[in-house]
């Protein structure tokens, strides 16, 4: 199993594949002959192996099977469908994106960006799960199909940027398939298991952790067309998924509804409940096990790696909070400053080796050179392993807060603000100081009445002095990214605060 195509032949031919509110279910047989159909289609417009796809297709079925059809005819390149034109313009041209796949409807912003030069085709799902893929304008001579190989580029995606310019990730056939197959044993996935997909497929979260696994399974996967946590129950009656994988965000607004929707949780019991792509508070994951009766389950994943690193394993074996658990498929250390791997316990920076690591960015040697030492890829997380084998993360090395020499997680801080019963959302970030570098400060969101004093002294119960919010602001919402990440590095300068206005606090 080295390229999508074996994917799609895991699954028994007549056994349900794609499922949708609005079609019919897709067998695997079907999926398979019709991923090659459109990926045939593709080349009959023009769109050579090793070209770039772009995908502006909000969640579902359409979006599933173009991600699939382009990365076995080419290399997709899925973005985000809220972008505005220059950020379409931006990973248009920094992709080198030749075509670009739109529903018939709307999009307007990404057509729009469209360079005269590129194949714009139409993407519409028909009520018995086929995709209809048209030409919309930019013909050019027909290509050649043949089928992908491993070393093949299936799937290209941009690194945040939230420091620096964003850079190029090249995943091939092989590290998906090595990620998507990790997954799979991790969770003992079987045919018999159905996930909920509620992860945008723009993200490598959403498209190896919940498309791609559960194919690999020979299971199933639900596409509704994307997350809402107001018609998440009406899914989970009517499909009985036995998984699903969220950010912690989701898993947020979930819980906020769950007491209302005891009924449906206890008729359609999940086996498990996965988060990942930021971390989860030790509370939530307490809530959502009292909330589901079922299991959560953090896990540890990134772009460059095709998504998962770490998991915690499933009971019998323990899971703990606050822990991301150990690689499956996956080698796992901590390095010092100079590269040294450290002995168990010892704090460092998380690396890690194995078959879903990508060989390196695109077109930036000093960036690839940077992030490998010795074969190990460092992911610019700090954590330590216990003597379990357990990683237990401290935080990115760059957002660790530094207050007069004491490095301080804000993890730590997250956990204790979200455990006051007025705080709905919380998140603690480094502000800069004229004297300490940087001091602790804090933003909330509430869900009911609390003073910003009584939050400080409810933290200084459980903290450090030194680890205490100087300043909390009380929002009402949290500055997020597309996928629900909470912009921490970011949270200094939205809210305005500069060296002139932070410096005040002692």
């Amino acid at each position: 199993m080295l390229t999508l195509l074996d994917v799609l032949t895991t699954g028994e031919p007549d056994a349900p594949a794609l499922l949708s509110p609005d079609m019919s279910p897709l067998p695997f047989a079907r999926l398979r002959e019709h991923v090659v159909e459109l990926a045939e289609r593709l080349a009959a417009f023009g769109v050579a192996r090793g070209e770039r796809v772009a995908i502006a297709l909000g969640n579902g079925p359409a979006m599933a099977l173009s991600f699939l059809a382009a990365a076995t005819c080419a290399t997709a390149a899925p973005l985000n469908p809220k972008y505005r034109q220059d950020e379409f313009a931006f990973s248009f041209a920094d992709t080198r994106a030749t075509t670009l796949i739109v529903p018939p409807e709307g999009m307007a912003a990404a057509r729009a960006a469209a360079s005269p030069a590129m194949t714009v085709v139409t993407a519409s799902i028909r009520s018995d799960g086929a995709l209809d893929l048209a030409l919309e304008r930019g013909a050019r001579a027909a290509q050649p199909w043949t089928p992908p190989q491993p070393d093949d580029v299936a799937l290209i995606l941009h690194t945040s940027g939230t420091t620096s310019r964003p850079k190029r990730v090249p995943l091939r056939q092989r590290n998906l398939v090595a990620s998507a197959r990790n997954i799979v044993a991790a969770y003992r996935l079987t045919p018999d298991d159905r996930a909920l997909c509620v992860m945008p497929l723009f993200h490598i979260h959403g498209i190896v952790a919940t498309l791609l696994a559960p194919l690999a399974s020979g299971g199933s996967v639900v596409l509704p067309p994307g997350f809402d946590a107001m018609r998440f129950w009406g899914w989970l009656t009517a499909f009985r998924p036995t998984w699903f994988s969220a950010v912690p965000t989701m898993h947020q607004m979930l819980l906020a509804r769950a007491e209302r929707q005891l009924a449906a949780i206890r008729a359609a019991p999940l086996r498990f409940i996965r988060s990942s792509s930021a971390p989860l508070p030790p509370v939530v994951l307490e809530h959502l096990e009292a909330a589901f009766q079922a299991p959560a389950i953090e896990s540890y994943g990134m772009t460059e790696a095709s998504h998962q690193m770490t998991t915690n394993p499933l009971p019998p074996l323990p899971h703990y909070a606050g822990s991301v658990g150990y690689g499956f498929g996956v080698e796992v250390t901590i390095l010092d400053d100079h590269g040294v791997e450290l002995p168990r316990g010892e704090r460092g920076e998380v690396a890690v080796r194995g078959p879903n690591v990508f060989d390196g960015y695109e077109n930036n040697p000093e960036a690839t050179a940077a992030a490998f030492t010795n074969g190990w890829f460092r992911t610019g997380d700090q954590g330590r392993i216990d003597e379990q084998g357990y990683l237990w993360l401290t935080g990115r090395l760059k957002e660790l807060i530094n207050r007069g020499g004491e490095k301080i997680s804000p993890l730590e801080i997250d956990d204790v603000l979200l455990r006051h019963p007025a705080v709905a959302e919380a998140v603690a970030f480094a502000a800069p100081h004229r004297t300490l570098g940087e001091e602790v400060y804090a933003a909330v969101v509430l869900r009911s009445e609390a003073t910003e004093r009584e939050l400080r002294e409810h933290c200084a119960a459980f903290l450090a002095d030194f680890k205490v919010p100087r300043v909390i602001h009380i929002l009402s919402e949290i500055p997020r990214g597309a996928t629900g990440k909470v912009q921490r590095l970011a949270m200094a300068k939205l809210l305005g605060l500069t060296d002139d206005s932070s410096g005040s606090a002692q």
